[in-house]
């Protein structure tokens, strides 16, 4: 099994192509808009920041935005957007108790195996009273679906997606992994309607569908979106 280091380290190279525009540059936007809500002047961690498309976005907000990837070839690419980031790994984060406001994480979490242990980790440097944003990706979605349907696409000369562990989960099961001492305070969906990303590359299909999805994002069909979003609170007395 390819180790996730090796694997991002050779999609850095081309991830940042065409993620300005159409499916990824929504979705980027949609995940930046629901940390805003909990973290708008405040400390920000990203776990698993990759290339730094999501943390450049926070920091425009955020009191002090941070990152952290396991990946050197993607904080190579972090670090030239000027964005503060750090080599680590979410199962064991490189950083004190309490550190943070808010960690978050998006797209990552799917691939780490110590799923729950990241979740720990991230509830670690939060402090009390904080919050933890991430997604899993949901096995009742169109999204998952797809992929089942299609296959895994190609990542980079070497890999494609089948060359990582990906958890598709329900929401139930998800649930079941929160860390003790939190509540949940907030649910949303990002990629909840849209059928295939290509389709965003034609412009009156486009402003149609991502209005859609930014309406839907809140919305009980969030539930079935392809990217569940839950936002958990860390109890103010840990």
């Amino acid at each position: 099994m390819t180790s996730n280091r090796d694997y991002y380290n050779a999609f850095a190279e081309g991830y940042d192509a065409r993620r300005n525009a159409g499916y990824h540059k929504l979705i980027d936007d949609q995940a930046a808009e629901i940390v805003r809500r909990y973290g708008e002047g405040k400390e920000l961690l990203e776990v698993g920041c990759g290339t730094g498309l999501i943390l450049q976005r926070t920091a425009r907000f955020a009191a002090r935005a941070q990152g952290v990837d396991l990946s050197p070839g993607m904080l190579e690419h972090a670090r030239r957007r000027g964005l503060d980031v750090r080599e680590g790994e979410a199962g064991k984060l490189p950083f004190p108790d309490a550190s943070f406001d808010v960690a978050y994480s998006f797209k990552v979490l799917a691939h780490v195996p110590e799923f729950e242990q990241a979740l720990l980790e991230m509830q670690r440097v939060v402090r009390p009273g904080g919050h933890l944003i991430f997604d899993v990706y949901n096995r009742r979605s169109l999204r998952y679906l797809t992929k089942h349907l299609f296959g895994p696409r190609k990542t980079s000369q070497r890999y494609d997606e089948h060359a990582i562990p990906t958890r598709f989960l329900t929401r139930e099961e998800a649930i079941a992994c929160f860390p003790a001492g939190t509540q949940l305070a907030a649910e949303a969906g990002i990629r909840t309607a849209l059928p295939a990303p290509f389709i965003l590359r034609i412009p009156l299909l486009k402003q149609i569908l991502e209005s859609f999805e930014w309406g839907l994002m809140d919305s009980r069909a969030s539930r079935y979106a392809g990217f569940l979003v839950f936002v958990l609170q860390k109890d103010p007395l840990t």
